[in-house]
């Protein structure tokens, strides 16, 4: 039996969609019981966010993995089941697809853009971001599209 492509996925995927916010979002559930939610501005049909949730062992809802767009901060004071967590002042780094581009935004720089320049290692594939004081952000990318700091 063939495996079905991206396309026959989509199409026999449960789909659901609403407006709001100024937003129109799309919600895919597909036969294998992954699910889908995407977002698109309004005005100009960009697609704002994309993420991936699957069954968890016990077959409840897992949480949802964001591919693209920022992801939902965590409500203040709630309690999370991870012991250790990475500092909410490190860098983001947030992936945003447009019609004629494919942009990397990076949120939570301690300094103003001034300090920063940005150059490009083409043998290493990656962005690198520095600062007038010599420290660097690395974004390498690892050949699958998934962007790693470093």
């Amino acid at each position: 039996m063939a495996v079905p492509s991206w396309l026959e996925r989509l199409r026999a995927a449960s789909k659901t969609a609403l407006v709001q916010d100024g937003k129109r979002k799309i919600h895919y559930l597909f036969e294998d019981g992954k699910e889908m939610a995407e977002e698109y501005d309004m005005k100009t049909s960009q697609l704002v966010s994309r993420k991936w949730r699957e069954k968890n062992t016990l077959g409840g809802s897992g949480k949802w993995q964001v591919e693209v767009g920022e992801p939902a901060s965590p409500l203040l004071g709630a309690l999370e089941s991870e012991l250790i967590k990475e500092s909410s002042s490190n860098p983001v780094f947030v992936r945003k697809d447009t019609l004629s581009s494919f942009q990397w935004r990076i949120r939570n720089l301690p300094y103003p853009k001034e300090v920063y320049s940005v150059s490009v290692e083409q043998e290493q594939r990656c962005c690198v971001v520095r600062t007038t004081n010599k420290k660097s952000i690395k974004a390498a990318n690892n050949g699958d599209g998934d962007c790693k700091t470093q």
